[in-house]
């Protein structure tokens, strides 16, 4: 069967996450110790014992979940693992899957994650942006409601996670209106997030802008396995190509159903996510039943993908 590998973004962070594989497999502690260098603290002890409260700040878990998708396809790698036909990150998670490609250096990456997460986190000031799921509403029905609440502000589709399942940014007090007017819309559920940030919506556009000095700065080489780019749902090409988009990808919505339906057009029947959580593997299963989504979260499972011949 043709196999993809996905990695998860920000959110899919936990106290004590990696801890089973890294009794394992070496190389989760290595990857941990190489991003520690370049950030300057250890970030193996940050995830490992917290503080929560500073795992969680936009700048240290971007980096964080960069590190932790890397780490197990290093391991999955190191146990002779085989080569995924197509990869995918969510997010965040295209940095790891860029990284895994071969397209940009692990280093370079830690480096330019830690800028994008700074960037992101001055761009709006604490309080005053917001992101929240809706649950249960067509996306037609959803941007409808964005535009109806963009009256009070900024308010966009900003993550197309599955069917059923949209992420919406913007000013905080749009994103309260339009979760109202979600669920007079007849949306299952309505809920704000824990995030300040309101991550791929147009008030990250200063970020994308001052981000894309220090894409430009950074070596890309073009994938030696395909990414799939999730701002629009197509192969990335050269590294020109790739180093254009993620100067968008910090404003442009997530069009996560749009990527895996690409991978499965091009025969796709496997997917594997790649890193803490099971997050992507729940969206997967929801956008189509018939592919096939596990996740590499623990030395176990990392085992029974291998038994599985991925």
């Amino acid at each position: 069967m043709t196999t993809a590998f996905v990695f998860p973004g920000q959110g899919s962070q936990s106290l004590g996450m990696q801890a089973d594989l890294a009794a394992q497999h070496s190389v989760i502690a290595e990857t941990y110790s190489e991003a520690s260098d370049v950030l300057g603290f250890d970030l193996w002890d940050l995830t490992q014992n917290g503080p929560k409260e500073r795992l969680d700040e936009t700048t240290n878990t971007q980096p964080a979940m960069l590190t932790a998708g890397v780490a197990t396809w290093r391991a999955w790698q190191n146990a002779g693992g085989g080569i995924p036909a197509m990869m995918a990150g969510h997010s965040l998670g295209e940095y790891s899957a860029l990284v895994a490609s071969g397209a940009i250096a692990f280093p370079d990456a830690v480096a330019l994650v830690r800028r994008r997460a700074e960037l992101m986190q001055n761009a709006v000031p604490a309080g005053e942006g917001a992101m929240a799921a809706i649950l249960g509403l067509d996306d037609d029905v959803i941007l409808k409601v964005c535009e109806e609440a963009s009256a009070d502000g900024v308010a966009e589709a900003v993550n197309f996670n599955s069917p059923g399942q949209v992420v919406v940014a913007g000013d905080r007090a749009a994103i309260e209106k339009l979760t109202d007017l979600a669920k007079a819309a007849g949306a299952r559920r309505a809920l704000m997030l824990a995030v300040s940030v309101p991550a791929h919506s147009s008030l990250m556009r200063p970020a994308g802008e001052e981000l894309a000095a220090s894409i430009d700065s950074t070596e890309f080489e073009t994938p030696v396995i395909p990414v799939i780019c999730a701002v629009d749902g197509t192969p990335y090409g050269d590294a020109a190509d790739i180093q254009e988009r993620m100067k968008r990808q910090v404003f442009s919505p997530v069009r996560w159903v749009d990527t895996i339906m690409h991978m499965k057009g091009e025969g796709i029947a496997v997917i594997v996510e790649c890193g803490p959580g099971k997050v992507l593997a729940g969206l997967i299963k929801r956008i189509d039943r018939a592919l096939s989504a596990s996740c590499i979260d623990t030395s176990d499972a990392l085992q029974k993908s291998l038994d599985g011949a991925v």
